[in-house]
């Protein structure tokens, strides 16, 4: 178990975070009981080597989540074949594991739930990062996360390759439009913000080449150009002149990535990383007469 919080630690994770996710899992596939499949047709002492295998190609990651697991049912024999992050194609065994067949079949859908969904992420991500290979743009991604799985959901997309944007509101500062239509203006908006919270990054959505020189007189630390067109991001990118890092969001999709980041934007923000990733195939398979 140290070992495992001490990879937990390294990959940017908490242990805590992580071993009550997965606690709270397991106690609602159980409910209060028992696996009665299992109890019934396996014998308690039976024991069983079984591999997690890909049924497709893509990215995995979640494969210490799964050790977590494997661990919290009481399966301590395992080995995690290959890294986090990786590019695997299918029929790669990523986990073996060995021990008591009533555990390890406990432990089976949840490991699978969270490292399908996750490598789902990371294959995702790893697609829109190859799109904008060649230019300075940067996949980012947001707060469009499953309640409760942000920062697994985060780690899954920096392991496909883009880079984390806030992971709370706290962490720093967003203007968007409902803030700036409640407040009275981007200026106003700012302004509060630099008062209060001197020390904070602050970023300005802006929806318009007016709002984007506007905030351009205010030096904020970053721009959100929402919902613009590739032309549009280009004479934003002219008129700031690199003087302040811009991100398009709103209206992109793989197949127009690169478009955008031709233009010359530093990040493109996309939801659907986590939002709208399908799940990488993942089983658990046991070896036979084992």
């Amino acid at each position: 178990m140290n070992q495992l919080r001490d990879n937990l630690k390294k990959l940017g994770l908490s242990p805590n975070h992580i071993f009550q996710l997965v606690k709270d899992s397991i106690g609602e596939d159980l409910a209060g009981g028992e696996d009665i499949t299992s109890v019934a047709t396996i014998s308690s002492s039976q024991v069983s080597t079984a591999d997690f295998t890909t049924r497709a190609a893509g990215v995995v990651s979640g494969l210490h989540v799964v050790a977590a697991v494997l661990e919290y049912c009481g399966v301590t024999h395992y080995e995690v074949l290959v890294d986090e992050g990786a590019t695997v194609s299918a029929g790669k065994v990523l986990i073996s594991v060995q021990g008591n067949t009533q555990k390890i079949l406990l432990a089976e859908r949840t490991a699978l739930n969270f490292l399908s969904h996750l490598s789902g992420i990371s294959t995702l991500t790893s697609k829109w990062v190859g799109e904008v290979a060649g230019t300075k743009c940067q996949i980012r991604d947001t707060r469009k996360t499953t309640p409760g799985l942000r920062s697994l959901e985060k780690f899954a997309t920096r392991m496909g390759g883009a880079v984390n944007h806030r992971q709370s509101l706290s962490e720093s500062a967003l203007i968007k439009d409902n803030h700036i239509a409640a407040v009275g203006g981007i200026t106003a908006a700012f302004n509060a913000i630099k008062k209060m919270y001197p020390g904070k990054l602050i970023e300005i959505e802006v929806d318009s080449l007016e709002q984007l020189k506007e905030a351009l007189g205010l030096k904020p630390d970053l721009i959100l150009l929402d919902n613009m067109s590739v032309k549009i991001c280009e004479e934003a990118v002219a008129i700031t002149a690199g003087s302040v890092k811009l991100e398009a969001s709103g209206g992109l999709t793989i197949e127009n990535a690169k478009a955008y980041a031709n233009t010359g934007v530093d990040y493109l923000a996309v939801g659907a990383l986590t939002h709208s990733s399908p799940v990488l195939d993942i089983g658990l398979d046991f070896r036979k007469g084992k």
